[in-house]
């Protein structure tokens, strides 16, 4: 079983930073992607930030220049630093992961519980 471990989380004043980290566990033949979505009350879950295996990056529009994900090899955590964050940032954030579990299986996507973040004066 894959379990994803998400930390970081907090409030933070407007123009504040924090850095959340994703600690995956479990047997892994392979991860195609990883990043994380963020849900806020009463709206849809978005994508905020992803990585591929190759290390391709790919950012919310409404993110760009201020979140920076990036992934540590050895160990497959990957990490959301996040800058000049604003109220509207307010969300619980999801980690996710793309990958198989051998060889032989398919593909499959795995979550983490969530880590709130809320950005408030």
């Amino acid at each position: 079983q894959v379990q994803l471990v998400e930390s970081g989380g907090g409030l933070v004043q407007p123009g504040g930073a924090l850095r959340l980290s994703c600690a995956p566990s479990g047997s892994l033949f392979r991860i195609n992607a990883m990043g994380w979505y963020r849900q806020a009350p009463g709206k849809e879950r978005e994508l905020v930030a992803s990585i591929t295996g190759d290390g391709s990056t790919n950012y919310a529009d409404s993110v760009k220049g201020r979140f920076a994900i990036a992934r540590n090899n050895a160990n497959n955590m990957v990490y959301l630093q996040m800058n000049s964050l604003k109220p509207e940032d307010t969300a619980a954030y999801y980690c996710y992961l793309v990958g198989r579990r051998t060889y032989y299986s398919g593909s499959g996507t795995y979550w983490g519980q969530g880590t709130q973040v809320t950005v408030s004066s």
